[in-house]
């Protein structure tokens, strides 16, 4: 991903037309400190053209710039939507097997005097951190702290708020001795029939088994520059080609953002982010995301036990499209 900063922001390689005006802008605010001239006709005038360039790009993301959007550098992850939204968050850790993995967070929070359980990937906001959170990518005992979360949820009633963003599950070796296959499949397996509302939504990258391993819900949502796929547009495009120079074309192919999803019936919704992204207004995006977190939860509550189970078995069996053959003699 080609990215570079000016002061304190990165922008995407797409995102130049932004940077350039965001450097005339600045150079602008620093004449108008030093008091040499009265520029705030100027600086009005800039800021009103990175809205509108802003607009512009951000109303035509290609799948792969959403792909790029979803991974930067400066987009909030689990930990700090967590710790915003909620008056008190206490981080429960283990899965009383065998350890207790980074690159998967849980706990208690209370949201408005609502106690939730919530779970996420959490990636890491700097190099040091990726690799304590193994960027992201959760180990078996990730998943099986997670079910441990979900059940602990379900004995005080407490609904369950799942955020996806990963890369995908672990692939090393270590993760396949201690069973990570098993550890997904329990999890689509005891999520399906949980019996208190369960809201998933995607901040970020959503890859495969890793993704789907705590996301099973009532709800399905995306954030709007996030993407959901079986693999990622560089693997899928090394395996048909051999090469990752066709990363883009396999990103188009795989119909991943969240405008394809909802057309699929795999989600049930799409949050707004604001004009320019989660990372450029983090704290907007924080409010957004409650809100729709409290409203989905709430709607989920009020309905009945076994039929909130059974509209969701039924909403995951009725995804993917296929037909039958007609034998012909």
């Amino acid at each position: 991903m080609s990215s570079h900063k000016t002061g304190i922001m990165v922008f995407l390689e797409f995102e130049q037309p932004i940077e350039e005006l965001f450097n005339e802008l600045e150079a602008a605010q620093k004449l108008q400190e030093k008091g040499n001239a009265d520029m705030s006709t100027a600086i009005k005038e800039l800021e009103d053209k990175i809205k509108a360039k802003r607009k512009e790009i951000y109303e035509n993301l290609t799948g792969w710039q959403k792909v790029q959007l979803s991974r930067h550098p400066e987009r909030p992850y689990s930990l700090f939507y967590i710790e915003a939204m909620c008056h008190k968050f206490v981080e429960l850790h283990g899965d009383r097997h065998y350890g207790d993995d980074k690159a998967i967070v849980g706990g208690l929070g209370s949201m408005e005097g609502q106690t939730y359980v919530f779970i996420g990937h959490q990636k890491g906001v700097n190099t040091k951190m990726r690799q304590y959170r193994n960027f992201g990518m959760a180990n078996p005992e990730g998943y099986r702290k997670a079910l441990r979360l979900m059940k602990l949820a379900e004995r005080f009633n407490y609904p369950v708020v799942c955020l996806i963003d990963t890369p995908g599950a672990y692939p090393g070796i270590e993760g396949e001795e201690l069973g990570q296959a098993e550890a997904i499949a329990r999890n689509l397996f005891e999520m399906s029939q949980l019996r208190v509302p369960i809201v998933c939504v995607v901040i970020g990258e959503g890859a495969s088994g890793g993704a789907l391993g705590i996301g099973v819900g009532d709800r399905i949502l995306m954030l709007e520059n996030t993407w959901y796929s079986v693999i990622s547009p560089e693997s899928c495009s090394s395996i048909l080609w051999r090469s990752w120079d066709y990363k883009e074309q396999a990103a188009e192919a795989l119909k991943l953002t969240p405008k394809h999803m909802l057309e699929f019936g795999i989600i049930d919704g799409i949050i707004k982010e604001p004009l320019g992204g989660a990372h450029a207004f983090p704290e907007e995006m924080t409010k957004i995301l409650k809100k729709h977190i409290k409203k989905e939860v709430a709607e989920l509550m009020d309905m009945d036990c076994d039929e909130r189970i059974e509209q969701r078995i039924e909403k995951f069996g009725k995804m993917g499209e296929f037909s039958v053959a007609e034998l012909v003699e």
